[in-house]
């Protein structure tokens, strides 16, 4: 069975048991601020099991794109290493919500698994929980009965609470799971050693597969168990497990979920799967992370420097690593593979054939941009060896025994046989700042007889990491409830700015030492942030007093106020007030944005769509695909759209409750990567201009707006540009600014009328004196190549120049290079003081470097000593810089030392 029909079977299964079959949610999470990405089928039911909404049906069942990188099982350094564990995975599951229990669950899985997709019973085993005294939770007694229907006693395990007790975090919904494990091995591995000797054992072939998992309680912050008032089901299946187990395979990467992308990464690199282990696990890293990057591309996320997009961008990094050293594949190649997965899970996920260019030419710039900072990596690492080997040299040859280097921090270590150890915090920086893994550096370092200081350099990743925990942490109490709600909370910010209203519940949340206030009201005017718009700000009013709101979020289907404080009295009724002015400002800039969106596709083509934007009261920003950078007359065209569409003052068109369905029969665009539900909220300024689903606030009439102006256009990605605009009162000032400037620059060229004609003789004057001043500079370094050729002294065989002179480090460094140039076999040492601070700068020509292996970067180090400094370079140049200018003269002194040598 292909893993298609294997996705379909459980759909159609679940589908036969009355379970609403729901799509995928998206991959990255948008409205959850503890989350980045979906890791679980869960999650999007999430606010379902926390009970902050009511299930639209009972029973559901999907297929989950799931992304984890951290946490148990999913470090990232460690995916593609074994045969199943991955970073994008897709979670079978189904669900009840307060609708069946154990019973259903228990038994439907053993009818799915053995009997519909006919697995071997024999090979099966399952965990219960075995109960846990110090939580006072008793032994799941009611699934051990459930499962003896099906299963003897002997493989019905009992399971502690790490691995048979399910917890949605450190608070929250959770309760007992039951496992089913699969036991692949062959007859002969099955003979030896009983497989429920292996279960949870991490024998990569007595697999778990499926998790029943039976939520009945709450964890509190402090730790106590509360029973639910209704119990759910929450299962999850690993489907490229049940795909390995199903078309008997040892490995999730022998399956067709993976072997039509690596067969292709083999033959573009020229080596068959199966003959090498280390290009064996490079094609699993590489086959696994394109789906991760493709997926989360689809999904709406960018690479990027900050957040998930960081994310994104370190796994696509860490596949273009594998596929550098150890498949030799140094051109950029993973864009290549995007229409092989496109095609091969396009049916399910039409995302992948709706964003492939898109998908591809990201992940195209992305490769082609991290090759360059690698090989700068490289080089960065050959320059650390060769500094260290000159280092080497120059300490034997000054040491009574040339025999033993000295351990210093800035010499090369050394084991007991005498072999060189990088630095383990220069191998952190290469892994940190230029992407190498720590095996791309070992497998380097062994090629050049080097060994890789192991321990500095997992400190360094432990220290990084700790950092990240530390930065992450929040540390968030129960919520304390003051009114039972029925149902979510009504916004009414749409028609209201204001309105009376009561605290439902709050927590406190403490991060980065700082105390907040997480505040839920029965109604509220606040807009929480959400679809590229920030939240409001304003107060609560509670009798005298007034509280601010410093913003307002979403998580899943809550809308949250921050504020540094609650009211003295919670319970006592609260006027909730936005910020009008901001609000405006913000609205403006909203629906300029659906304008500008309109506007470019009039311009650029209907190939423009929105990627992504930000819309706050002082601006807008506004990502979208295109090509080619915006022309000066493009801009302009579609400033002069949006500002006629403005001053038409056309009145806003809102209908609040539309099918999706008819919503794209109208023309609605959509908000990329933002899940819409069965009703939307559709705006629309002019129904043959601009149409969007948004439920974002907006001006009553375009005039408001006032006046629009863009003021950047830029490319962030391969084929999307960002536009940064503003408007109303801020074009005012955007314009003032530039007038303002305009006239200091005619009063300062004496020409108010035409100050650009003074502007370009002055220039031409400017031009005319550089050219003077370059030939007297030619002539000044003439004379001081004839006045320093008559110095140079020969030493041990080579020309020597060290001198202190009166000269800026530019000509100094020019003038080296000249002497260099004409003088052979040189060894130059010049030192000046700059502002109170001595500089150095030695040059060496390239017959000493190549023939006498001597190195500049290395013997500055050891000069720069006698000035309290530091400085560094290549071989043949460095330079260095000191706090002590009288010791130029030791220093100038210890120069001669290494020429005599």
């Amino acid at each position: 069975m292909n893993s298609a029909d294997i996705r379909q079977t459980f759909l159609d299964f679940f589908s036969s048991k009355a379970h609403k079959i729901v799509p995928s949610a998206s991959m990255v999470v948008r409205n959850d601020p503890t989350l980045m990405f979906t890791n679980a089928g869960m999650n999007q039911f999430k606010d379902i099991f926390l009970g902050n909404r009511t299930a639209e049906f009972p029973r559901v069942a999907d297929t989950q794109k799931c992304l984890r990188v951290s946490g148990k099982h999913n470090d990232l350094e460690e995916v593609g290493h074994d045969t199943y564990h991955h970073t994008m995975f897709e979670m079978l599951g189904n669900w009840s919500f307060g609708d069946y229990f154990k019973r259903e669950a228990i038994s439907w899985g053993w009818e799915l698994l053995t009997e519909v997709l006919k697995i071997d019973k024999d090979r099966l085993y399952v965990t219960v929980f075995k109960g846990d005294e110090s939580e006072g939770l008793e032994p799941d007694r009611e699934a051990f009965e459930l499962w003896k229907a099906f299963l003897p006693e002997d493989r019905i395990l009992s399971g502690s609470k790490k691995d048979n007790f399910w917890e949605m975090g450190d608070t929250g919904p959770c309760g007992p799971c039951s496992e089913i494990h699969a036991d692949i091995r062959d007859s002969a591995d099955r003979s030896r050693i009983p497989g429920k000797d292996l279960v949870n054992k991490g024998d990569p072939h007595v697999i778990e597969i499926w998790n029943l998992v039976f939520i009945q309680y709450n964890r509190q912050v402090n730790g106590q168990l509360i029973e639910l008032p209704a119990r759910h089901v929450d299962t999850g299946m690993g489907f490229e497990r049940l795909c390995m187990v199903l078309q008997g395979k040892k490995s999730n990467y022998d399956t067709d979920v993976f072997q039509p992308v690596i067969s292709e990464i083999g033959r573009i690199a020229g080596i068959p799967y199966g003959k090498d282990p280390g290009c064996d696990i490079a094609m699993r890293v590489v086959a696994d992370h394109l789906r991760a990057i493709t997926f989360a591309i689809a999904d709406g996320q960018l690479p990027s420097n900050v957040r998930a997009g960081y994310v994104i961008r370190r796994i696509l990094r860490r596949a273009v690593r594998y596929g550098y050293a150890f498949l030799n594949l140094k051109e950029p190649f993973i864009h290549v593979l995007v229409p092989i997965l496109s095609d091969q899970m396009g049916r399910f996920f039409p995302e992948l054939i709706n964003q492939k260019d898109l998908i591809i030419n990201v992940i195209r710039e992305e490769e082609t941009a991290f090759l360059r900072t690698l090989s700068l990596g490289i080089q960065r690492f050959y320059d650390y060896i060769e500094m260290q080997n000159a280092k080497c040299k120059m300490q034997n040859a000054s040491t009574a025994d040339n025999a033993v280097l000295e351990n210093k921090n800035d010499t090369p270590k050394h084991t007991s046989n005498l072999k060189p150890v990088i630095d383990g915090r220069f191998a952190f920086e290469l892994f940190d700042t230029y992407g190498f893994p720590i095996d791309l550096t070992q497998l380097m370092a062994r090629e050049a007889g080097w060994e890789v200081d192991m321990d500095g350099f997992s400190k360094g990743l432990e220290e990084q990491k700790a950092r990240s925990r530390k930065d992450a942490t929040i540390d968030t109490s129960d919520w304390i409830v003051l009114q039972e709600e029925e149902g979510l909370p009504e916004f009414v910010g749409y028609d209201h700015l204001e309105t009376e209203t009561s605290i439902t519940r709050y927590r406190k949340v403490t991060t980065k030492g700082e105390e907040f206030f997480q505040i839920i009201l029965a109604q509220t005017p606040f807009y929480a942030e959400s679809g590229g718009q920030v939240g409001d700000r304003g107060w609560l009013i509670s009798g005298e007093e007034q509280l601010e709101i410093l913003g307002t979020v979403r998580e899943n289907d809550l809308i949250i106020h921050i504020s540094r404080q609650i009211p003295l009295d919670p319970g006592y009724p609260v006027q909730a007030r936005v910020d009008g002015v901001k609000r405006r400002d913000t609205a403006n800039n909203h629906t300029a944005t659906h304008l500008m969106h309109a506007a470019l596709r009039e311009v650029l083509g209907k190939h423009v769509e929105q990627k992504g934007s930000l819309v706050d009261e002082e601006h807008l920003r506004f990502d979208f695909t295109h090509f080619a950078k915006l022309t000066h007359e493009e801009i302009r065209q579609v400033e002069r759209i949006v500002n006629e569409r403005i001053r038409q003052n056309i009145p806003i068109l809102e209908m609040r409750t539309v099918p999706i369905a008819e919503a794209k029969a109208m023309g609605a665009m959509a908000l990329f990567g933002e899940k819409y539900g069965d009703l939307v909220r559709v705006i629309s300024f002019d129904p043959g201009f601009s149409v969007e689903l948004c439920g974002g606030t907006h001006v009553p009439s375009t005039g408001q707006i006032g006046s629009f102006k863009i003021v950047s256009e830029g490319a962030i990605a391969a084929g999307i540009r960002r536009i940064e605009a503003i408007t109303a009162s801020r074009v005012e000032t955007y314009w003032n600014e530039r007038e303002d400037l305009l006239n200091e620059i005619g009063e300062l060229l004496k020409n108010r009328v035409d100050p650009v004609k003074s502007l370009k003789n002055l220039l031409d004057e400017h031009a005319t004196l550089k050219r003077e001043v370059t030939e007297l500079g030619k002539l000044k370094i003439r004379q001081l190549i004839e006045e320093y050729s008559a110095k140079v002294t020969q030493v041990n065989g080579l020309s020597f120049l060290a001198e202190e002179v009166s000269l800026d480090s530019n000509t100094a460094k020019n003038l080296a290079h000249e002497l260099t140039r004409v003088i052979s076999d040189l060894f130059l040492v010049f030192a000046c003081e700059v502002d109170g601070k001595a500089m150095l700068t030695v040059m060496l020509s390239e017959s000493l470097v190549k023939d006498r292996n001597m190195n500049a970067g290395a013997i500055i180090r050891e000069l720069a000593r006698e000035i309290q400094g530091g400085g560094g370079g290549q071989p043949h140049i460095a330079t260095a810089g000191g706090k002590f200018p009288a010791g130029i003269p030791a220093a100038l002194a210890k120069a001669k030392n290494f020429a005599e040598k």
